[in-house]
């Protein structure tokens, strides 16, 4: 027990000295690595909510609504008559879901966001009924119920005219959930923890084993692969503990990004990394408008001609090409010259995409282009 309090004792204080001297551009490994086994569950269910002002579900249309209601009530004690379908406009069938944070214990809460599956208007107003929510093996680990937080609202007139703001058929219920199990983890199984990165990155993840190891000694992380570093770790959960602490304290200096050209085609928004380059290459750029109008004349003849009036249509056609402009990329030139170059002969997002696509295709470009 001494000797690993002396461990800790000594990781604390190599800690401060490596954080005084740390580069400008250091990242903490809290920042970008996660712990192996320490996640969300994500939890679902199956509920009602009532209460609603003539909103909710139009029972003709959504029998499950019906179906729930009359199971609610027989285990309330509540028969109705096979042939009756009764016809409800406060309730709503709604599904429920919740993440579920590591290492929530019994009698915690949680929010949970509640959305219609039926065709129910609005649940502004309306109170959620206490519903189970499943993980995926089934097993229930929480109970929800409670008042719904409805943000947007929707009003309709007689003759169907409708305004709607936001989105009035989902909802929340802040700690609207409260946990019944907690989820089994094997955090302190293993004597060891594995360490995953946010990105996959074989330079990162070797100055992370590199970090750790000159913090902690020799041969205590290994890297596994491009994003996973398994570190060895005491089997102790209160020692375990102190040592993540430190181990998210740690900082170093992540790999730099590949180069990279990310073309958003909806919007025209063109990203280019920093380490984006373009070999020798000319660039001619202009461009081609083309524009075409359509009008209507009215030929009327004279008032002795004997003839009919008569719609003739009538086309124009015009094209105009602005002045070609050619510039040149030299060698290993990179973000701020590729910027510049375009800004110089005015061209717009979607022909900058047109640029960066072609120097693609003839080669020029050293770096993945990736149209989304």
């Amino acid at each position: 027990m001494r000797k690993h309090i002396k461990l800790l004792a000594a990781m604390a204080a190599c800690l401060g000295a490596l954080c005084a001297t740390a580069p400008a551009q250091a990242e903490r490994v809290k920042d970008l690595a996660s712990v192996q086994g320490v996640r969300t569950n994500q939890l679902i269910g199956y509920g009602l909510v009532v209460g609603l002002d003539g909103t909710g579900d139009q029972t003709s249309q959504a029998p499950f609504t019906i179906q729930s209601i009359k199971n609610m009530l027989v285990r309330f004690g509540v028969t109705i008559p096979a042939n009756t379908n009764p016809q409800l406009k406060n309730v709503a069938a709604v599904t429920i879901h919740a993440d579920l944070p590591p290492f929530s214990k019994p009698g915690q809460q949680i929010d949970v966001t509640v959305s219609s599956i039926g065709n129910a208007k609005s649940l502004r107003g309306g109170s959620l009924l206490m519903t189970p929510l499943r993980g995926a093996d089934g097993e229930v680990y929480a109970m929800a119920q409670g008042n719904l937080v409805v943000s947007g609202f929707g009003v309709q007139g007689q003759d169907g005219s409708r305004i709607v703001v936001n989105v009035p058929s989902a909802g929340r219920v802040p700690n609207g959930a409260t946990v019944e199990r907690e989820v089994p983890t094997a955090f302190a199984a293993e004597p060891f923890v594995v360490l995953n990165l946010h990105v996959p990155d074989f330079t990162t993840s070797a100055r992370l084993v590199e970090g750790i190891n000159k913090l902690l000694g020799d041969a205590t992380a290994q890297a596994m692969d491009g994003i996973s570093v398994k570190v060895a770790a005491p089997a102790d959960p209160n020692q375990r503990i102190a040592y993540l602490s430190t181990l998210e304290q740690i900082e170093i200096e992540p790999g730099d990004a590949p180069a990279r050209v990310i073309v958003n085609s909806r919007t025209g928004t063109v990203v280019i990394g920093s380490h984006v380059r373009v070999m020798p290459a000319a660039v001619a750029h202009g461009s081609l408008s083309v524009t075409i109008t359509e009008r209507a004349l009215v030929s009327q003849p004279n008032e002795f001609a004997q003839g009919q009036t008569v719609v003739v249509p009538q086309s124009g056609l015009s094209a105009s090409q602005a002045e070609a402009r050619m510039f040149v990329f030299d060698a290993g030139v990179d973000l701020n010259d590729i910027v510049r170059a375009v800004n110089q002969v005015g061209a717009a997002p979607g022909d900058l995409v047109a640029i960066l696509e072609a120097l693609k295709e003839s080669g020029a470009l050293r770096a993945e282009l990736i149209v989304i």
